[in-house]
């Protein structure tokens, strides 16, 4: 791929990885043509971390907001301190948030009242909600439709999909993009990469969710947002065009959804 080429890692969490060793990932994603990160928060409480790293690395943005898995820890944040927390000039988005029905580890309805408030965050402050979905389509669908009743429009988008193709038409339909990760890359990600074809150009963004999900050749390893270039070459020859084309495509769009990412 050409040195030229910019690709986002729209998705991933720095966080998880040694102090001491995140100057060296980021530089290594750099090398691979990676040049921005989107570190994402699971906890309210990660926010002086997250800030640090954005502060610290240019090539880094940061989220607020907490994971369904820790949303039944403690005591849930209120819509006005989630927004409060983007206040930050590199805090670019909200989340992630969501619905997880797989692991179940917190309640679902304490899973889909934080879904709902960061929702209310997302129209409040018109910063792009990343979203988690496992095993409750169903459920995710209804509440975007839902909010969005209520609250009006908002920018989000579909993280590391690797949902049914009716939740991914129905975000489509609400004007949400779609993130791919490694798993588009597994031999059996067949469903997966026939969607993949058919997403719009301009609603497709790719990502990593390091350390967790790396593509071939590195699976089963701890992956980093160095590896977002080879989601995004499976992706190029899944839609049939060169990865340069891809990246320029990818890159374009997150700029265009969030907005605060303007350096």
């Amino acid at each position: 791929m050409s040195p030229e080429v910019n690709i986002v890692d729209s998705h991933c969490h720095l966080d998880h990885f040694k102090e001491e060793e995140q100057p060296e990932i980021i530089a290594r994603a750099v090398a691979a043509g990676v040049t921005r990160m989107v570190t994402i928060s699971v906890r309210m409480s990660q926010g002086p971390m997250i800030r640090t790293l954005t502060e610290r690395h240019p090539e880094v943005w940061g989220t607020a907001g907490v994971h369904p898995h820790q949303s039944g820890e403690g005591v849930m944040p209120s819509v006005e301190e989630i927004v409060e927390a983007t206040r930050h000039p590199r805090i670019i988005g909200i989340g992630e948030s969501g619905l997880d029905y797989f692991y179940d580890k917190s309640p679902r309805d304490v899973q889909q009242e934080g879904f709902r408030r960061h929702i209310r965050a997302a129209q409040a402050t018109q910063l792009p909600l990343c979203i988690h979905a496992r095993d409750a389509d169903e459920d995710v669908a209804a509440i975007l439709a839902e909010e969005a009743g209520k609250g009006g429009s908002f920018p989000f988008l579909l993280h590391c999909f690797s949902s049914g193709r009716a939740l991914g038409e129905a975000a489509l339909a609400m004007g949400g993009h779609i993130s791919f990760s490694g798993i588009l890359t597994f031999p059996r990600s067949t469903e997966l990469r026939d969607f993949a074809k058919d997403v719009p150009a301009e609603r497709l963004l790719v990502e990593t969710d390091s350390p967790y999900l790396a593509p071939p050749p590195h699976r089963g390893k701890r992956c980093e947002p160095a590896y977002t270039a080879l989601t995004l070459k499976v992706l190029a020859e899944t839609r049939g065009v060169a990865p340069e084309e891809m990246a320029r495509i990818t890159t374009a769009n997150f700029r265009r959804l969030y907005t605060k990412a303007t350096d």
